[in-house]
């Protein structure tokens, strides 16, 4: 099995950077890959920013080329997401989520409880 653990949303203001982390426990090596997903109230879920577990290679969305960023500490297993100029409409739930090698390195099977992350105007 796989657990994820989102932490570091809170409130904050239009402008400012925020990191979220994500820890990531149990069977580690089988994880390909650790996607950022964002919900927000009326909105369908929207995939972010993913990295490889393996050699670190980031994705983005177009939504947030530019602004985003995503890594990982394979010492720590941990998975970060950095947003600068954050906008009121990145308001959302924030989640990490898992692929693995066995299910599919593009299959989410795994998922984290969710981060809020608030940006006021």
């Amino acid at each position: 099995q796989v657990q994820l653990v989102e932490s570091g949303g809170r409130l904050v203001q239009a402008g400012d950077s925020l990191r979220l982390s994500c820890a990531v426990s149990g069977r580690t090596f089988s994880v390909y890959a650790v996607g950022w997903f964002r919900q927000a109230p009326g909105k369908e879920r929207e995939l972010l920013a993913a990295v490889t577990w393996g050699e670190g290679n980031p994705y983005y969305s177009d939504s947030v080329k530019g602004r985003f960023s995503t890594s990982r500490d394979s010492a720590t297993n941990t998975a970060f997401l950095t947003m600068n100029t954050l906008k009121p409409e990145d308001t959302a739930l924030y989640y990490c989520a898992a692929t693995t090698i066995v299910a599919g390195p593009s299959r989410y099977g795994y998922w984290g409880q969710g981060t809020q992350v608030t940006v006021s105007s």
